[in-house]
């Protein structure tokens, strides 16, 4: 059991806490600098920063705090233009039109930006490095080792834990179907890896003998102490997280988040052509249910990419992709740094309450 109580020592963080990464705006290096500054590990969704954002990002954190953060990138998951994206094309021109932007054209498809993020990860010395949509090749893998990275793999399934395993992570975090955003399935199709994170912790937890980071539908000190009890070394927040002050949601989206609740979202392909859980609008409506073929991920994401963009400009939430979990109606505001000591007290409340401290060490 060793392994698995240690993580948060080994990182060298004071609570057990994880800021999920998310990528595209909501994850700030403001606010991934203020959850590691309270103890916990923030994060830094960087998969759409080029590598000289990576850096700059990395030295924004720093410039905040001296505390350990992670990095985390996009491995895999994306499929080549062999979609033909005319039917989209012209739903999202209707869109445009009621946003005054300019109608929707087809976007460059660029190279795989994974090798030089990562080097870019490699440069800025990065204390802990996390990835998901995959496993990359196992040089990378040990280049991260050997430079002191520690490395955590996101799994939906058990099996996909294991081979996380087998390729050298030193811990898997383990994504119930409860989670909000883009699900990181890479071994079994998206219906067969909806196993919510109350059966897959433990699963995990048995079938691996690195540290399992509980992830999906965690939202206060209780569900802490659930994911601890099935054998979880820490727990991965992210939506808990999107309406607090160092958030870089719009106002739309906080809103949208604040009013959640727990039977608002659904999972989708209608923004970024994989699947994610979010909130539902009428975009997503329209999308889903008007038999339009939708590009592979990232081609839709580039479409949809100046819509999204011209929305939350405009407060528009109907055309924002609201990512959030099914726990979105527990969601806080406030400060980043007060819901960390928040939810460590929360946490040690509970514990006590169950004959059980130690919820967070």
């Amino acid at each position: 059991m060793a392994p698995r109580i240690g993580l948060a020592a080994r990182i060298g963080i004071e609570h057990a806490v994880i800021l999920a990464p998310m990528a595209g705006g909501a994850g700030t290096p403001a606010l991934a600098a203020a959850v590691s500054a309270a103890g916990g590990l923030g994060s830094l969704g960087a998969a759409y920063l080029s590598p000289g954002q990576i850096e700059a990002a990395a030295a924004e954190v720093r410039r905040a705090t001296d505390r350990p953060f992670a990095v985390n990138l996009f491995v895999g998951g994306a499929a080549g233009r062999t979609h033909d994206a005319g039917p989209m094309l012209a739903l999202l021109a209707r869109w445009h039109a009621g946003l005054g932007i300019e109608p929707p054209r087809l976007p460059p498809m660029p190279a795989d930006p994974f090798d030089a993020q990562v080097e870019a990860v490699l440069r800025a010395r990065v204390p802990v490095f996390s990835f998901t949509f995959g496993i990359p090749d196992r040089a990378v893998l040990a280049e991260l080792r050997r430079s002191g990275v520690l490395v955590m793999g996101t799994a939906t399934t058990v099996a996909e834990a294991v081979a996380l395993e087998e390729a050298g992570v030193d811990a898997v975090v383990a994504q119930g179907s409860e989670a909000g955003g883009h699900r990181g399935t890479f071994a079994a199709p998206l219906e067969a890896a909806l196993v919510g994170t109350l059966a897959l912790v433990p699963q995990v937890a048995d079938a691996v003998g690195v540290p399992v980071v509980a992830s999906g539908g965690i939202m206060d000190g209780r569900g802490i102490v659930a994911a601890r009890a099935l054998g979880a070394a820490a727990v991965q927040l992210g939506t808990a997280f999107l309406a607090t002050d160092e958030s870089g949601a719009p106002d739309a989206y906080r809103a949208a988040v604040l009013r959640g609740r727990d039977d608002a979202t659904t999972v989708t392909r209608a923004f970024s052509g994989r699947p994610a859980r979010g909130l539902r609008n009428r975009f997503i409506e329209e999308v889903d249910g008007g038999g339009v073929p939708i590009p592979p991920f990232p081609l839709q994401n580039s479409l949809t990419r100046p819509l999204r963009a011209a929305a939350a400009a405009a407060g528009e939430a109907d055309a924002l992709s609201l990512w959030a979990g099914q726990g979105v109606g527990l969601a806080r505001a406030g400060s980043a740094a007060a819901l960390v000591a928040r939810l460590a007290a929360e946490a040690e409340e509970v514990a006590r309450a169950l004959g059980a401290p130690g919820a967070l060490d």
